[in-house]
């Protein structure tokens, strides 16, 4: 089994790789390969609904969002991380996660998500709630902790110093490891994902 692990942070190993490194050391004791990826520094813009990926199969724009497709496609399970900008979650991330699951939602269906931010001291639990939107749209079973999964400190050393931090993201891995058997063993009894309804679109304005 094989978790991919997202790092929306524009610096590399900061606080959010922190966090995740964390998550991915606890899957690997599990016995769970990990991969982190990382988005870039770069600017990352969101969907602009152009429809090309629905020609080409995959985001028209290139950058992250197409060299990540290998990865995604392997993985039974992914962890997105991002740090706080401005009290939610990083824009690039949010853009990235956009046009990844409009250019690539096949590959994230019914997959266990987790959900992870960084943050100096505010903005947290709106960030988390900003990115949690991607895994419900995309019927992801959402993995959770002990607390709501965030570090905080203003580097990575400082984010390391967060015990309490650490220990959820600890308990996430273990959570989600626990989630991927459950399904790895339902998978052996026969028991196939459920195949959602979808012909009915209303619209509130008529």
């Amino acid at each position: 089994m094989n978790v991919l692990l997202i790092n929306g942070s524009p610096h590399k190993n900061g606080c959010t790789y922190t966090a995740l490194a964390e998550v991915a050391k606890t899957l690997e004791a599990e016995g769970i390969e990990t991969t982190i990826f990382h988005i870039g520094a770069a600017p990352v813009g969101g969907c602009v609904g152009c429809g090309g990926c629905a020609k080409a199969g995959k985001c028209v724009f290139g950058g992250p969002v197409v060299d990540v497709l290998p990865l995604l496609e392997k993985a039974d399970g992914v962890v997105f991380g991002a740090p706080v900008h401005y009290a939610t979650a990083a824009a690039g991330m949010l853009g990235f996660m956009h046009r990844l699951s409009y250019s690539a939602g096949r590959y994230l269906r019914h997959k266990p998500a987790a959900i992870v931010t960084s943050a100096r001291r505010a903005g947290t639990t709106t960030a988390l709630e900003a990115m949690e939107k991607i895994p419900q749209f995309y019927e992801m079973p959402l993995v959770n902790s002990t607390y709501w999964p965030m570090v905080h400190g203003s580097n990575a050393a400082e984010a390391a110093q967060d015990l309490e931090g650490m220990q959820i993201m600890r308990n996430l891995g273990r959570n989600m490891a626990w989630m991927l058997r459950c399904i790895e063993a339902g998978k052996a009894a026969g028991i196939q994902p459920p195949e959602a309804e979808s012909a009915a679109r209303t619209n509130f304005i008529r």
